[in-house]
């Protein structure tokens, strides 16, 4: 399959950690080094094409072979960030979630038993020789979870409409490292505070943990991804789904539950609309 293609994938969103160079060990750091020098970087959509391609092989492969070395590259001033793909380390995480997300019937109709056993048995292996590895890309389908959207602010935010050549649209958020962190844990503590423990706040814990592995000048990045396919044009121009987080959160804080709630339902009933689309026709 041609890495590039006119053919777009959705429908999925992303949360981003890009490092600096200084953040990688030799060779890894040279090899980083040598690739974001090149003339073309591949695309979010450029990964997720390569992956559909291992899934309609036959047998399918449930997770690469090989893991992968590309990644996706900023610059945040004047120093070169990356944030690798680790595409075969995502896929047996990913593993790991689908017996939740399908019945076991069309689970095995994608991927049989036998196949899902040996990446299960791979993983194990690896990891026992990879004890510290963890992904610097987080994935989710059909939405975007709301406690991604604590680590952001409403200034931070980066609206690219459609382009005449087929280019865009573009919706993502992007945030140095210790901004997230800070916002991350005053959200939390304004969480614990004002309601029971709950999924946001353990969603927000996990969240943190998984910030604290990486180097503190480190670049993160909401992107919404393939979403922007299934949203109409009107209503991701006027999406502020961080704006309305922030505004719930304040508002937790001065003890207008009133405030809060209006907050969370414009949210809610917003991505409900996005999430009933994956059961459409």
């Amino acid at each position: 399959m041609s890495v590039v293609s006119s053919v777009l994938v959705p429908y999925a969103s992303y949360l981003r950690v890009y490092e600096p160079l200084a953040a990688f060990p030799e060779p890894e750091r040279a090899h980083w080094a040598r690739y974001a020098g090149r003339a073309r970087m591949p695309t979010a959509q450029d990964e997720l094409r390569r992956s559909l391609a291992d899934l309609v092989a036959t047998p399918p492969a449930a997770v690469p072979v090989h893991e992968s070395g590309d990644a996706f590259v900023a610059e945040v001033d004047g120093v070169v960030c990356v944030c690798p793909w680790r595409t075969r380390l995502r896929g047996w995480l990913a593993l790991e979630e689908l017996t939740e997300m399908f019945p076991a019937p069309v689970l095995d109709a994608v991927l049989p038993p036998v196949v899902r056993g040996q990446a299960v048995v791979d993983h194990e292996r690896w990891a026992e020789r990879n004890p510290d590895a963890r992904p610097w890309i987080r994935t989710s389908v059909w939405q975007v979870p709301v406690r991604w959207f604590v680590l952001f602010s409403d200034e931070e935010r980066e609206y690219v409409e459609a382009g005449e050549d087929g280019a865009g649209p573009v919706l993502r958020y992007r945030t140095p490292m210790v901004q997230a962190r800070r916002r991350l844990a005053r959200g939390l503590k304004t969480l614990r505070d004002s309601v029971d423990e709950g999924g946001l706040t353990e969603g927000l814990v996990d969240v943190g943990r998984w910030l604290e592995e990486f180097h503190p000048r480190a670049l993160v990045e909401l992107d919404y991804g393939g979403l922007v396919h299934a949203l109409p044009a009107e209503q991701l121009a006027g999406d502020r789904s961080a704006a309305d987080v922030a505004e719930g959160l304040a508002a937790l804080r001065t003890g207008d539950t009133e405030g809060a709630g209006e907050a969370y339902s414009r949210l809610a009933e917003r991505w409900r609309s996005v999430r009933d689309r994956q059961f459409a026709n």
